[in-house]
Parts: C-alpha cells; sequence; structure tokens
C-alpha cells in the first residue's frame, strides 16, 4: 500500500459510506482490482478512514448533534444495539468477513434486490414520522437493530438504517438524515475499539496513509451527503438496488476470469 492508495481508498470511502451501496463492500472489491494485500493493517485502515465521514457529519450537522437533546437521546437509543453486537461480533468480523469477496458481492446483489422490492411496494404516508424529536424511542431502537446487520460487508450500513426507518414508518429525508446522524457514534465506537487495539502496531508511514484516507474521506463525503439529500427529494432508491446488482455482477465475472 502507497499514499496513491490511500488516496484512492478515501475517495471511494467518502462517497460511499451514506449511500445505500455499502462503503465497506466498495472499499473490499476497490482493493482486489489494485491488488492489495488483505492485512492486518488495511482491514484496520478501511476501518478507522471512517473518521473522516464522520467528520463531514459533524461539521454539517452539528446542531443536531450538539444542541438537540431530544435527536441526541433518539441517537443514543438507536446505537445500544449495534455498540451491544459490535463488541460481541468484532473479532469475527474482522477476522472472517472483511476482505471476504463472496460475502461482498452476495451482500450487494441481495441488497440490491431487496431495496428494488421495498421500493416498488412502499408508499410514503402523511403521518409517517417528519420529526425526529418526535421519533418514539421503540422505533429508534429497531433502526438500531436493522443497522447492526450492516456489520456484515457489503450490506450497507446506509441501506440498512433507511430500510428500517421506512418500515417504521419515518419520512424518507427523515431516516436519510437519522442515519447521517446515526453514523457518528457507530463509527466512532468502530474506530476508536480498533485504534485501541492496534495503534501502537501502526509504522509512522502507515500513519500518513491514513491521514491521506480521512482527508480524502472527509471532503467527497460532504459532497455525497449533499447530493443523497438533493437525489431522494424526487427519486427512490431503485437506481441504488440497480448499481449493486450490476456491480455484484461485473465483480462476479472478474474474479471468474481474471
Amino acid at each position: 500500500m502507497d499514499l496513491f492508495h490511500s488516496i484512492i481508498l478515501g475517495f471511494v470511502q467518502g462517497i460511499t459510506e451514506f449511500l445505500p451501496i455499502s462503503s465497506t463492500g466498495h472499499l473490499i472489491l476497490v482493493e482486489k482490482v489494485l491488488n492489495l494485500s488483505q492485512t492486518d493493517f488495511l482491514k484496520s485502515f478501511d476501518i478507522i478512514i471512517q473518521l473522516g465521514s464522520i467528520l463531514a457529519v459533524v461539521v454539517l450537522y452539528w446542531r443536531e448533534l450538539f444542541t438537540n437533546w431530544e435527536v441526541q437521546k433518539r441517537i443514543v437509543v438507536a446505537f445500544i444495539p449495534t455498540g451491544i453486537l459490535g463488541l460481541v461480533f468484532y473479532k469475527i468480523v474482522k477476522a472472517y468477513l472483511l476482505g471476504n469477496d463472496t460475502v461482498v458481492l452476495w451482500s450487494l446483489a441481495l441488497g440490491g434486490i431487496a431495496l428494488i422490492l421495498f421500493e416498488l411496494r412502499h408508499k410514503e404516508e402523511e403521518t409517517d414520522f417528519g420529526e425526529l424529536a418526535n421519533l418514539p424511542y421503540k422505533n429508534a431502537f429497531i433502526v438500531g437493530i436493522f443497522q447492526s446487520v450492516a456489520m456484515v460487508p457489503g450490506v450497507s450500513r446506509s441501506a440498512a438504517t433507511i430500510l428500517g426507518g421506512l418500515l417504521m414508518g419515518i419520512k424518507r429525508r427523515t431516516i436519510v438524515e437519522f442515519s447521517f446522524l446515526l453514523a457518528v457514534p457507530t463509527m466512532l465506537a468502530a474506530t476508536g475499539l480498533d485504534l485501541i487495539k492496534n495503534a501502537e502496531q501502526f509504522s509512522g508511514a502507515q500513519w500518513d496513509f491514513l491521514a491521506a484516507g480521512f482527508i480524502m474521506s472527509f471532503v467527497v463525503a460532504i459532497l455525497s451527503i449533499k447530493f443523497l439529500l438533493s437525489f431522494i427529494k424526487k427519486r427512490s432508491f431503485i437506481p441504488f438496488g440497480v448499481y449493486r446488482i450490476i456491480i455484484a455482477a461485473l465483480f462476479f465475472l472478474y474474479i471468474i476470469y481474471k
């Protein structure tokens, strides 16, 4: 891995983190194209550069994160399932799922099918929840359970959270923004846990790679967030579902005929 690779991966992380297409899945696939070995550092890199995406949310939504107590309480409630399950399954996910091409591709494809089928049946109602500050805690907790499924690479934290929210009767823009906000404690926890366990093993050059990936992820994530908010005003998530199926099929062929 070199500085060029870290910048490319930071770009991929930033553009995919908040879209329902799986940032981790895309990082793993791009790393395969770049012929990068799935070392312990690379797995940590994929987790830690999420800090750039977190900072993008903090910059854009600092009022909700730091001044809106009602929203803060619902973020905490939704984070509980992921926090508990993340601690329990951290070693298993990192050892057996991260870097697993088969898991990623099947998750991308099946997730794409789920997005399409759901959107074909879903219709937003006037009675759906439109204010996060008024969201029942039970609904917030269930959204958190959906988010925890995204520990499987390729599922997409954003897609799982958004689908869970729509099923709970939350308006589209509201659950998308809740997904942004919920990413902050979720990715902070994942990154913090990995840093605690592995930071002392990183070399000086590896810290430089992390810094480059972080900066690129931050800049691109801001643009990605703004794009998604504009996109959902008039469109459904079906195009993302189609994209997931196509990219999974292409990489299946790539792996077979490489």
